[in-house]
């Protein structure tokens, strides 16, 4: 009779263990701690606003690669909603050639894009324990450096620009803890103040008008 009850105990057991397993729901796959390693698109315009093109001449935009990295946590809320909180930092190739004849707008004048910070948060919807769709919002800042020249003198100058960031994308996981993801934003920068060298103090906030958008793939790692 105890060798019966053992072997009913095992068996029970052992059916039970599928059932555990599936209680995991899709939110809890894509919740903890996570780094990503970041590259795509991107590309730099006066905003609509201050649009001044009366010739097809004159540029407008910059174009180029943002390269950088971002962390992230997240938290399942029910069975398939997930939030999170995340902040970035990203570098861009996007720029004027000083070289190139054509007269540019921008609102910026000759310009390099450099580095950019963004906190913000995002809400996402489990499809399925390995696709996460999801939108994202947040603060964003932007940094300009700037050169100008009178054909003697070369002037260089830093201009720090706030806004908002918009965004939206998916995110695939691969293996156990291993993802990918694909992801679209807009940023709109309406503030901005020049950032002096040494002892000068900033300058006062100022409006602008700029937009970002940026194309952008990910790898990382979930902990």
């Amino acid at each position: 009779m105890k060798k019966i009850c053992a072997i009913l105990a095992a068996g029970t057991a052992i059916a039970a263990t599928p059932a555990f397993a599936q209680d995991a729901t899709p939110a809890e796959a894509f919740s903890g701690f996570r780094a990503e390693a970041l590259v795509g698109y991107d590309h730099h315009r006066s905003g609509s606003s201050e649009d001044v093109d009366n010739t097809r001449d004159l540029k407008q935009s910059i174009d180029g690669v943002q390269y950088g990295g971002a962390i992230g946590y997240d938290f399942p809320l029910g069975t398939n909603l997930v939030a999170g909180a995340e902040a970035e930092i990203t570098e861009s190739s996007a720029g004027w050639d000083n070289n190139n004849d054509k007269p540019n707008v921008f609102n910026l004048g000759r310009v390099d894009a450099g580095r950019q910070y963004y906190f913000g948060g995002r809400l996402g919807y489990a499809a399925t324990p390995s696709t996460l769709v999801y939108v994202k919002g947040g603060y964003s800042n932007q940094r300009y450096n700037l050169q100008g020249t009178d054909g003697t003198t070369n002037l260089r100058q830093r201009l720090d620009t706030d806004g908002y960031r918009v965004g939206a994308g998916v995110e695939q996981k691969v293996g156990q803890n291993a993802f990918v993801k694909l992801e679209y934003s807009y940023n709109n920068y309406s503030k901005g103040e020049f950032d002096f060298n040494g002892d000068t103090p900033d300058s006062s906030r100022f409006n602008i008008d700029t937009d970002r958008h940026a194309v952008t793939a990910g790898v990382g790692v979930r902990f």
